[in-house]
């Protein structure tokens, strides 16, 4: 495919207004407005590039205005010097009347209130209401209700950070979707820039520039509940969904990650995956989103050179043979077939996919991340994976410069597979392969002295072998013991659990509980970011839980 046809420099529909001087778009929910993901802002790097007749933009781009990433609407640059004064003049001096939309839970009946608080930094990107703080101002109005919940005609005459999500959570009424300020649920912040009002910088004239309110906002509204979209709004969720991950859909180092994560996403019961050319789709059962045909063909839209489908039942991990083609046809339901295997790039690394291989592609994308952090703690290191699979997080061991590494998994086929991917990469290093139950190697391990630098622990939720039973939950603390019982002195442990039952502090209960059992002494126990291309509505915990333990 060409990449650019889905992740473009430019959308030309996205400006509501534009003359000589001046140039207004509306931004989508998800796209920064400044650097972000190590890229130029996509706003400023598209009005550099592209205007909308096609035309070269002078180097030249005032900005005045920002708004929060998951903010959609109405932002306003200056094309010219000549009109840049008079922007700025009129922003500064708070002469812009800013209208904006919010849908929120728990604001008065009929209300219409002033809030005047003042704000100042807090912890974790979060601002709060300081009594040292700058002085915000912000109206709102309700114009619709059900059920509790409420559209807000918002405006503000002051413009500090995070402005109207502070001040509506602290008056008991927080913008939906909005996971910093206590938020309902929602498959997006639900927060929206309808209008600016002001002198046009050079001629003076009165401006009213307006960006359409989304439709998610009303559906909210009406529901209270993410819902898969209505058809006709299908293919601009997934076309909303994909611009979040610009930077990653035009990277050359990553050509693998989550096109839509579900509820995430606006897309409940459907993820997306980006394999090179190709496209996973995982339908789950129960979720809203069922395969047909209309929705095929909308992800055919996309532009990929073929689409897999993938359905999973609810007990996905207890089936025995997921090579069934009721659930994973092993041709694509749309487009071309993929090679066999095919080569994907995670940060530069190269990594081995079969889409058409059953339920399982061979590769766990949301380890993305986690698998760059061992490339990097694993120069001149020993490196033990548990639980190896096809071995990713080996072949990033070995990438990274391991002397040693250990790779542990029941399954032949599948540890096979890793072996030959490891193998093939011709690093330096000493690399073993071991078909056997991840407990039993631990207590061999740890009876022979058998120490690590870095031991890598990332099991299924549920697994069964002639020798062990595990199942996620209380099982970690003595799965744990056993992985702290092998890592050297000042080791790592990289602990991570994709059970979406347990919450991330059980997860670090269970963990502190196993180095108090093991007798070992943590100097940081550090809790890892979450992949951005994973997103989950407010108010829910991300599937994945990633510890990093660095022991005394």
């Amino acid at each position: 495919m060409d990449r650019r046809s889905l992740w473009p420099d430019f959308r030309p529909q996205w400006i509501v207004y534009e003359d000589d001087d001046i140039i207004a778009v509306d931004k989508p929910p998800g796209v920064p407005t400044m650097d972000a993901d190590g890229l130029p802002a996509r706003l400023t790097h598209w009005l550099s590039v592209n205007l909308g007749t096609g035309q070269k933009l002078t180097a030249y781009l005032g900005i005045h205005q920002r708004l929060d990433r998951e903010t959609s609407g109405v932002v306003v640059y200056a094309k010219r010097r000549e009109a840049n004064a008079g922007l700025a003049r009129q922003f500064e001096g708070r002469a812009v009347e800013k209208t904006y939309v919010a849908a929120v839970s728990g604001w008065p009946v009929g209300g219409e209130r002033t809030l005047r608080d003042r704000l100042g930094k807090g912890r974790d990107g979060r601002m709060r209401v300081d009594a040292r703080g700058k002085l915000a101002v912000t109206h709102a109005r309700e114009t619709a209700r059900r059920d509790g919940r409420s559209l807000l005609e918002v405006r503000i005459e002051t413009g500090r950070t995070h402005q109207i999500r502070v001040q509506l959570a602290h008056a008991g009424s927080p913008v939906a979707g909005d996971s910093l300020y206590g938020g309902a649920r929602a498959s997006r912040l639900m927060l929206h820039a309808a209008s600016l009002e002001l002198e046009h910088p050079v001629t003076g004239a009165a401006l009213r520039l307006e960006a359409p309110v989304p439709w998610e906002l009303s559906d909210w509204l009406e529901h209270g509940e993410i819902r898969f979209p209505r058809p006709e709004s299908v293919s601009a969720t997934l076309h909303r969904a994909a611009e979040r991950r610009w930077a990653l859909g035009r990277s050359e180092d990553t050509t693998a990650f989550r096109l839509a994560n579900a509820d995430g996403d606006g897309l409940p019961g459907l993820a997306l995956d980006v394999y090179g050319d190709w496209l996973v789709a995982h339908v789950y059962e129960g979720g809203g989103a069922t395969a047909t045909p209309e929705l095929l063909d909308a992800l055919d839209g996309l532009g990929f050179d073929g689409v897999y489908l993938k359905v999973r039942p609810r007990q996905a991990n207890r089936l025995v043979d997921t090579r069934r083609d009721d659930l994973a046809p092993a041709a694509p339901v749309r487009g071309r077939p993929a090679p066999d295997e095919i080569t994907v790039l995670e940060n530069g690394m190269p990594f081995v996919a079969r889409l058409g291989d059953g339920l399982g592609t061979g590769l766990f994308l949301d380890q993305r991340e986690n698998r760059r952090r061992v490339r990097e703690l694993a120069r001149g290191a020993t490196v033990l994976n548990l639980f190896a699979y096809t071995c990713p997080f080996t072949v990033a061991a070995a990438l990274g410069g391991a002397t040693r590494t250990v790779s542990v998994d029941v399954s032949a086929p599948a540890l096979e597979r890793g072996e030959r991917y490891v193998r093939a990469l011709g690093t330096a290093g000493e690399h073993g392969f071991v078909r056997d139950d991840a407990f039993g190697v631990l207590r061999r391990l740890a009876r022979g002295g058998d120490r690590f630098d870095l031991v890598v622990v990332d099991p299924p939720t549920y697994s069964t072998t002639k020798k062990t039973r595990w199942k996620s939950g209380r099982d970690w603390v003595r799965l744990a013991e056993a992985a702290l019982a092998v890592v050297a002195p000042g080791g790592r442990l990289l602990a991570c659990s994709n059970d979406q039952r347990m919450r991330h502090a059980t997860f670090r209960k269970y963990l502190r509980d196993a180095l108090r059992a093991a007798g070992r002494r943590a100097e940081q126990v550090k809790d890892l970011p979450d992949p951005t291309d994973f997103p989950v509505p407010a108010g829910t915990e991300p599937h994945l839980s990633s510890v990093l333990i660095t022991l005394a």
